[in-house]
């Protein structure tokens, strides 16, 4: 449902609760595996993000490319929305198609303040992508030593 979609990633809260209540599909999936949820927190929708997870929307799904909702607001750097994630259960170590976890997007991007949090909730630190490159690994090639410190 494209219109569950855009309302999601518009944040229209009416909207969505008004698709929902019609029968809309909350986890939906468009032609590249999104989620309204996904669509939601990487445009930093958090309370149409609630909304869709009170109303029963799989943290956990992944998109096609294997991304789920967490590790694409680690790529963006939406803190709230990490910590509503992982509040429902978002798997913080779940993979991507090449072995990539959440931390790694954080540790990638420059992201401290969610490589902390994610550390908090026991993300592992120790995980390989399919390259065997760690997390620690992904901060060393930005020279990001305030994560590199974190990790080792």
């Amino acid at each position: 449902m494209k219109e569950l979609i855009d309302a999601s990633r518009q944040g229209n809260t009416d909207q969505i609760a008004m698709l929902l209540a019609q029968g809309a599909d909350v986890n939906f999936q468009d032609e590249k595996g999104f989620t309204p949820l996904i669509i939601a927190a990487y445009n930093n929708q958090a309370e149409a993000a609630k909304i869709l997870l009170r109303n029963g929307a799989d943290v956990n799904q992944k998109d096609y490319g294997g991304n789920t909702a967490l590790m694409g607001v680690c790529f963006k750097g939406h803190l709230e929305l990490a910590e509503i994630l992982i509040e429902h259960g978002a798997d913080i170590n779940a993979t991507h198609g090449n072995g990539g976890t959440a931390l790694m997007f954080a540790s990638m991007f420059g992201k401290n303040n969610l490589v902390k949090l994610l550390l908090n909730h026991g993300a592992d630190r120790m995980a390989t992508d399919q390259r065997g490159m760690m997390a620690v690994d992904h901060a060393g090639i930005q020279g990001n030593m305030e994560i590199i410190e974190l990790l080792s």
